[in-house]
């Protein structure tokens, strides 16, 4: 049957996907919308399928925070490429999801992508056909959620890292604090809140890796111990959040910044998204 430029256009409108692609499709469907959509979802199908081996280091990060300030989100949308995730609708989509898991508050990644996002399309649904419209890998690849008495986002580098910061009270200069706090997250990376919440296996390696320089520097066997445990205070307080050196202020530490704001005032979580 012959398919209407009007026709095309309104599924363009509908899906986001191309002129041809959707010709095709309404073609394919005898000019069913519905049907037409179908195939288009499953062309991206087929698209993630052949390219499920492809490495997928670009994307968008985006992190939001509920209007009470008491909850936030993080997702990561990757993409294969920067020239997609730099088009405004992979952004605006990245958004969209991000909107569903602050409102839905999903357990986990899976619990996400099993939201609903468009009537009875789940949001796993809404990026396959992404995949079919864009013609690449693109899949939610990070989610993270924190809940505090005021949580502060930051979103660094064009969407390329997100942060959230918890604070123990909330108030106008606590959440700027916060924001302050979120860019040192995403510009010194820290792998952890403080020295406690570093695993043992962690800090024994950092022993060992401290021992064998010390050994290869010519040091005393009988030194080793006490030059590891300088070595380890050391990297707690360059890889440990609240014991960082501030970076407005590197005379006195995170944790020394945050008392200052407010009395009291301590960060108590923090997460960290990236492109990888």
């Amino acid at each position: 049957m012959a398919i209407s430029a009007q026709d095309v256009k309104k599924l363009r409108d509908m899906t986001g996907s191309g002129m041809m692609d959707c010709k095709k499709a309404l073609a394919e469907a005898d000019g069913d919308f519905d049907k037409a959509i179908e195939v288009l979802r499953k062309r991206g199908e087929k698209v993630a399928a052949k390219r499920g081996d492809r490495d997928a280091n670009e994307g968008a990060v985006i992190a939001k925070i509920s209007d009470d300030k008491t909850y936030g989100i993080i997702i990561r949308l990757s993409s294969e490429t920067d020239f997609v995730s730099k088009n405004d609708d992979f952004v605006a989509f990245a958004h969209k999801i991000a909107d569903v898991a602050l409102a839905g508050k999903p357990a986990d990644l899976n619990a996400l992508m099993a939201l609903p996002m468009e009537g009875d399309l789940t949001i796993q649904d809404k990026v396959t056909e992404m995949v079919g419209k864009i013609n690449e890998k693109i899949n939610v690849t990070a989610y993270e959620q924190l809940s505090a008495p005021l949580v502060a986002e930051y979103i660094h580098m064009g969407n390329r890292a997100g942060v959230l910061v918890g604070l123990s009270a909330s108030s106008d200069a606590a959440y700027d604090a916060g924001r302050s706090v979120a860019m040192q997250a995403a510009a010194m990376k820290p792998i952890a809140l403080d020295k406690e919440n570093i695993d043992q296996a962690t800090q024994d390696k950092e022993i060992d890796i401290a021992k064998e320089l010390a050994r290869q520097e010519g040091k005393p066997e009988a030194m080793l111990d006490k030059i590891a445990m300088g070595r380890l205070n050391k990297f707690f307080k360059e890889k440990t959040l609240v014991n960082q050196q501030f970076v407005k202020d590197n005379k006195k530490t995170v944790k020394q910044f945050v008392a200052e704001v407010e009395k009291g005032l301590e960060v108590t979580d923090f997460k960290h998204v990236e492109l990888v």
